[in-house]
């Protein structure tokens, strides 16, 4: 790998950390969307919402950010992924309003059909909404058709290959995963030992899927290990990775669902790493001719806006961490049922 610690560089990783900031906060809102219709009394239902109500709104900062910093640093990427990823953008949207709504709107009538019907649209658009973002994702690693022009001439039916779709599936796993542990992490009594039920089983469907997809992409896509064996000293991410994935049940196990959360962050994090590692310096894989992909320096703004961005963004990400920060810290402890409650 060829690295050279430039404006372009910084950027790539700038944008990958928003990103990574996005999966750590909203993939355990998603994990509970999913992990929610398991679940079978109307009190547990609300203490599945009510843990995250106070907070998954402010988690979608960091995916507004995300796109803003992509946009502003390379625009070429920009729009390529939202006009070639536009019908599962448009489906992403979609999902996640469906989410917002089924919150707010789940407990505005004490009737069981009601509250059947936005409980199921909250799960059905949490699962949703990972399976898509893993499929943006396989999509991103697997390669799409560009001309010379850099524009997307696939389908969005040709997105739907089977490696997006295991990352999909893999996503999810992941998600259901992530937002388990964190529920458990807010809930006690009867409901938190269910939940520390499902935390096992998630883990392996999980490890699973990870698995099947690490094969794949060995098998299928050699591109995303090169970088890795040209710089054997990167092989600490994977390592990383997989204790910490391994230290999650032995942390449950323990009663320190704490520390199982960010064991899960921890995983989350390096896989992000991972696939930035394999990625660099590409943005858009190029497939079947990559002398079209999109990488950090023919698709980067001018090294002006560049340089004046990461001032502008210096300044900015500490307020969305404080932010994020004293959000936790205000409605930290156990979910509590009330009458402003959802």
């Amino acid at each position: 790998m060829s690295f050279t610690f430039d404006l372009n560089t910084v950027w790539f990783i700038l944008v990958g950390v928003l990103f990574t900031g996005y999966a750590l906060l909203d993939g355990f809102d998603l994990g509970v969307g999913a992990l929610h219709l398991l679940t079978k009394s109307d009190t547990d239902r609300r203490l599945m919402i009510n843990s995250i109500g106070p907070v998954w709104d402010g988690n979608e900062v960091w995916l507004v950010t995300g796109g803003g910093a992509l946009f502003a640093s390379f625009p070429e990427v920009y729009a390529t992924a939202f006009s070639g990823f536009y019908m599962a953008m448009i489906l992403l949207l979609f999902g996640l309003i469906f989410r917002a709504v089924a919150i707010d709107f789940r407990s505005k009538l004490v009737s069981k059909a009601w509250r059947q019907f936005w409980d199921i649209s909250f799960s059905v658009s949490s699962i949703v909404s990972a399976l898509l973002i893993g499929v943006a994702l396989g999509n991103i690693a697997y390669g799409i058709p560009l001309d010379a022009g850099k524009e997307f001439v696939g389908t969005f039916f040709g997105l739907l290959h089977p490696y997006a779709l295991m990352v999909g599936i893999t996503t999810v796993s992941l998600f259901m995963m992530h937002g388990a542990i964190y529920a458990v992490m807010k809930t006690e009594g009867d409901l938190q030992d269910k939940l520390r039920g499902w935390v096992n089983p998630t883990i392996i469907f999980f490890i699973i899927c990870y698995i099947i997809m690490t094969l794949a992409t060995l098998l299928y896509l050699p591109h995303m290990s090169e970088n890795l064996k040209a710089s054997p000293v990167l092989f600490i991410v994977p390592i990383l990775n997989a204790l910490a994935i391994a230290n999650i049940p032995r942390e449950m196990h323990k009663g320190r669902e704490g520390r199982a959360f960010l064991s899960s962050c921890a995983s989350m994090i390096a896989l992000m790493a991972l696939f930035g590692v394999g990625m660099f310096p590409n943005l858009i894989l190029s497939n079947p001719d990559p002398v079209n992909s999109l990488h950090i320096y023919n698709a980067a703004s001018s090294q002006k806006t560049l340089k004046i961005m990461l001032i502008i963004a210096t300044i900015g990400m500490p307020l969305v961490i404080a932010y994020t920060v004293s959000i936790y810290y205000v409605f930290r402890g156990k979910v509590k049922l009330d009458e402003s409650s959802y």
